[in-house]
């Protein structure tokens, strides 16, 4: 999968629309997660393991837990991949 900034907005407003079976067209980055989507906190953590299963990155608790909007979720993913691939290989 391609990771660029335009790739990885388009995935991230799949994932969060699909999570309460809304129309991706209708978000964006600007776009609050409970204020917009009415995500409970059930929701919030299984987008946060859709996130880490599509992009192959961790989030940790207290990361996923300050994310608001998807802008913030593509913004973590972004800081994310860079740090997944500089991490060394224990292969």
């Amino acid at each position: 999968m391609s990771h660029d900034r335009n790739s990885i907005t388009a995935k991230v407003c799949q994932l969060a629309a699909a999570q309460v079976a809304t129309d991706p067209a209708t978000v964006g980055p600007q776009t609050n997660f409970i204020a917009d989507l009415n995500y409970d906190s059930l929701d919030v953590v299984d987008f946060t393991m859709n996130l880490e299963d599509a992009f192959d990155i961790t989030v940790s608790d207290e990361r996923a837990n300050e994310v608001k909007t998807v802008g913030e979720a593509i913004e973590l993913v972004l800081a994310a991949l860079p740090a997944r691939n500089a991490a060394p290989s224990n292969a």
